[in-house]
């Protein structure tokens, strides 16, 4: 019997640690699993259910979540998508982390060295490719790596916090085992160069990115709207370069006036997500002004855009976000209690026993409500275009530069 959703989890995966200080801490993983258990939405058998947080979806029963760990990808796996030597470098300052090798992006302020980083990697890597194998295989028709989303790392560099790439790894590991198509798209506020880069020729993978410009922030030099694929593969790298500020209004604009056109056209047999939070406005490392319900509206968008076009297929990752305590936790909760066919009740309030939680770990107090309140509204492309918008300009250059490619009208 296929499951509805699965998340692919275990303590090992937060072994993925930089050390103090670091913005990518591992707590905003342990405080998320933590949420969504107390929240009731894993089904574990170490508390009671409770349904009255939660609706089912359209379509689907409240079943929740089953947890499954996480397997470690071997050296051949992460070949498919990392240079040799560059593997080897990983394990070397794995081995011994006072080795430093900047030619391979390792030991940098981003991406310092520390104790058993290949394996800690190459499990969050297995963990996204355990996820795909579930949806793929018909175990579970939505499952969600929360850990991974590493979509810097390059074929021979680590980049922007990650080491391994683990979207890029479960793409190929789909491909391989006969998936015609996939559509990936990335909502974390800073564009998904390392997935685009290593599939950037390969027409059967179309990569939506809807990030900040990299005028404003890093990667800097990748993520414009005239990055639109190798030959052969036209079209199929698609770049949302949004403006600095941009709230719900434009983001969800940008997002309904490109996303799903493009993967409807695409007909992909399955989604794979990345869900970095880190476009909400209290995010101290970027600068789009998001809300906790834009991220909730989208992810729910996902998930219908799965069925409408993947029969359901999906998988999902984390990513981005470095307000640890006050926003991430809650948005990936929301994105998992989708994965696994319900919604969480906006007015739901944040369970006591996972503030106590954030308490006795953080030192701090933790947010009571589970969202914003905010309306997370917006207008649809065909109300018309304003040339005076900023985000309207943007969508509108990503719209010409690769609608055509897929037989649609840009304007």
């Amino acid at each position: 019997m296929t499951e509805l959703g699965r998340l692919v989890y275990d303590e090992g995966l937060t072994a993925y640690d930089f050390g103090p200080g670091h913005p990518l801490a591992p707590i905003r993983v342990r405080l998320t699993v933590a949420l969504t258990r107390e929240l009731g939405l894993i089904r574990d058998g170490e508390r009671e259910r409770s349904d009255e947080h939660v609706v089912a979806l359209d379509g689907c029963g409240l079943e929740g979540l089953t947890m499954v760990p996480a397997p470690r990808a071997s050296d051949d796996v992460l070949a498919t998508i990392h240079d040799h030597a560059y593997i080897e470098a990983v394990q070397r300052a794995s081995a011994d982390p006072r080795l430093i090798d900047v030619t391979f992006g390792l030991g940098t302020p981003d991406n310092p060295t520390f104790a058993g980083m290949h394996e800690a990697a190459a499990r969050v890597v297995g963990a996204s490719i355990e996820a795909a194998r579930s949806v793929w295989e018909g175990t579970s028709l939505h499952a969600a790596n929360i850990a991974g989303g590493l979509h810097h790392a390059m074929p021979a560099m680590a980049s922007g916090f990650c080491v391994y790439n683990d979207p890029a790894a479960a793409i190929r590991w789909l491909l391989d085992a006969g998936c015609p198509r996939v559509a990936y798209i990335d909502l974390d506020v800073h564009h998904g160069d390392g997935v685009q880069e290593i599939f950037y020729d390969d027409p059967r993978v179309l990569t939506i990115s809807l990030h900040e410009s990299p005028r404003t922030l890093f990667p800097y030099r990748t993520g414009f709207p005239s990055e639109t694929g190798g030959p052969g593969a036209e079209g199929t790298a698609v770049n949302i370069a949004l403006p600095r500020g941009t709230g719900d209004e434009g983001w969800l604009r940008a997002f309904h006036a490109m996303v799903p056109a493009l993967v409807e056209a695409f007909q992909p047999a399955v989604i794979v997500s990345q869900h970095g939070c880190d476009s909400h406005r209290l995010d101290p490392l970027a600068h789009l002004n998001l809300s906790i319900d834009a991220q909730r509206a989208a992810a729910a968008a996902v998930h219908e855009l799965s069925h409408r076009v993947a029969e359901g297929r999906w998988v999902v990752t984390g990513g981005g976000g470095y307000a640890l305590v006050d926003v991430v936790p809650r948005i990936w909760s929301h994105l998992l209690a989708i994965v696994g066919g319900q919604a969480i009740r906006p007015e739901t309030t944040t369970p006591l026993a996972w503030r106590q939680f954030v308490a006795d770990e953080c030192g701090r107090s933790a947010p009571e409500a589970m969202t914003d309140g905010a309306h997370a509204s917006y207008a649809e492309w065909s109300a018309g275009y304003d040339p005076a918008d900023p985000v309207d300009r943007a969508i509108r250059a990503t719209r010409r530069a690769v609608f055509p490619a897929h037989g649609l009208d840009p304007d």
